[in-house]
């Protein structure tokens, strides 16, 4: 097997494996796309302010953490229909959530909790143009009992409750809801309609989303670039990732793409993974990073690094995301509100992430929800206010592969390994049968020339037995030499010719 044909024969299997990893039917990598064994939590962790009003006088706000309130989080794709022969499928993927008291902290039926009163906030931002409408909008609120601050219990405040201001508003806007929750009518709903590529056409592909609502692209932001959909919707990513490379998730929560960049190496039950997170650069201000002037709406209203106003998909609700606890935000934001820790074992997003199979083997998303709060001309209550991102919740949802699935991770990496490595061990073996062969040629060669030493007193049994080290050897000579003892028979010495002299040796002369 020459060099070639080794790179086409390993092309050739790292192809068949390729497409093993594609999102069609009947495979085991549709199925648990279609459907995560993994069981995914989602924590809600609350502020809880304890000084409103000091903080309404232009003091600074002291809050404190409360939680975990924990859910476990179900989400099947449904409607699942390939398009595009194949090359897409189109899905739903509702999210259903379950209370888990032993995972939780407390009550969210009991617990009470203060916080920002975000529909008031809202309607204030909304006529905050007029002064006249501000001013007839702000004693109507006063007259019915509506404040800057609101307690209310957790699972009110969380999965929804009628508000008296949105409920008065209703009769004169119809297309105002008047129950108010920061997760509802999410319980059981989908975020909408998403295409995905399947991988068939280019492994680099799958799992990337290809439209979602029927769009390619959003139109909320300033610039192209901004509303772009790339990426995955961060349940799958495509095979042989790099370390390298960015991966592109789209989250719809937060209105766009964010990328995540390599960390460095981890291991999962027992499968090696990369661990990717955002970098500083995705939060950062246009003046670290002009790209993001693109997220500035309108163009030039921005906010420091580390925070995102999203205002633009939440029905003009003055709504700022970043991480818990202003993590990789400006010192600013941090300094402005008592009871803010920032650290990154706690409120770091990150994925672990096998590079081999693409597989997320461990996940943890964090995000935090904030109100940016202002002074607002004809609202009395505002006159003191400093400008200020109010932290009001923020989420921990959290993934890691089970054991089961592990063990097939595991398997597929094993026979991936060996596949890979056929052409190479066939080549190994090859090579050291080829050795075994020259080696036996040369020891038959060496056989086949060797001389055997014989004895001398066997070719010659005429002569004495000496031994070896008694006998010496003379000089070949034509005649005898001139001599007594060869005179006294000169013609018996020419009849005998050349001859070797053999004669003992006394070893006392050696």
């Amino acid at each position: 097997m020459d060099l070639l044909d080794l790179v086409q024969t390993m092309w050739g299997s790292c192809r068949r494996w390729l497409r093993e990893i594609t999102l069609t039917e009947g495979k085991d990598v549709f199925e648990s796309w279609k459907d995560p064994p993994p069981p995914v939590y989602m924590q809600f962790f609350f502020f809880n302010v304890s000084n409103p009003d000091v903080f309404l006088k232009g003091g600074k706000p002291v809050v404190t953490q409360i939680g975990p309130y924990t859910y476990r989080e179900y989400r099947p794709r449904e409607n699942v229909t390939f398009v595009d022969n194949g090359t897409k499928v189109s899905a739903l993927n509702p999210k259903s959530f379950v209370f888990l008291p032993e995972m939780s902290a407390g009550d969210p039926e009991t617990d009470r909790l203060t916080t920002v009163n975000i529909p008031a906030v809202a309607v204030m931002d909304v006529v905050k143009s007029s002064f006249l409408l501000s001013s007839m909008v702000s004693l109507w609120m006063a007259s019915i009992g509506v404040e800057m601050f609101m307690t209310r219990t957790v699972n009110e405040i969380l999965w929804g409750f009628k508000d008296p201001l949105l409920s008065r508003l209703k009769p004169f806007k119809p297309e105002v809801e008047e129950y108010f929750g920061l997760m509802y009518k999410k319980n059981g709903s989908s975020e909408g309609e998403f295409v995905f590529h399947t991988g068939e056409e280019d492994y680099r592909d799958y799992g990337k989303i290809a439209t979602w609502n029927g769009q390619s692209t959003m139109q909320w932001w300033s610039s192209n670039q901004s509303n772009m959909i790339n990426g995955t919707d961060g349940g799958a990513f495509h095979p042989l990732i790099s370390k390298n490379e960015s991966l592109f998730i789209f989250a719809a929560d937060l209105c766009r793409s964010i990328h995540v960049d390599f960390e460095k190496d981890v291991e999962v039950k027992g499968i090696p993974a990369y661990r990717f997170s955002p970098p500083l650069e995705v939060l950062a201000s246009p003046e670290d990073n002009p790209a993001n002037a693109g997220f500035c709406v309108p163009p030039g209203d921005c906010l420091g690094t580390g925070v995102l106003k999203v205002s633009v998909c939440r029905k003009g609700a003055p709504v700022v995301v970043s991480f818990p606890h202003f993590y990789q935000a400006d010192q600013k934001y941090i300094s402005a509100i008592e009871g803010m820790r920032p650290n990154k074992e706690d409120h770091e997003t990150f994925l672990d992430i096998n590079p081999t199979t693409g597989f997320p083997v461990r996940a943890c998303k964090r995000a935090q929800m904030n109100i940016l709060l202002k002074k607002v001309s004809g609202f009395p209550q505002t006159k003191y206010l400093n400008d200020t991102i109010f932290p009001v919740m923020f989420v921990n949802e959290t993934v890691v592969i089970d054991d089961a699935s592990a063990a097939k991770v595991r398997k597929l990496l094993l026979i991936v390994t060996v596949v890979s490595n056929i052409p190479l061990i066939i080549v190994g073996l090859g090579a050291i049968m080829l050795l075994v062969l020259i080696i036996l040629i040369c020891r038959a060669r060496q056989k086949r020339n060797e001389v055997k030493r014989i004895d001398f007193s066997e070719a010659f049994p005429s002569f004495p037995t000496m031994a070896k080290e008694d006998t010496a050897y003379t000089q070949v000579r034509d005649k005898p030499e001139d001599g007594p003892e060869n005179d006294s028979n000169p013609t018996q010495q020419l009849k005998n010719g050349p001859y070797i002299s053999m004669h003992p040796i006394d070893p006392e002369n050696c």
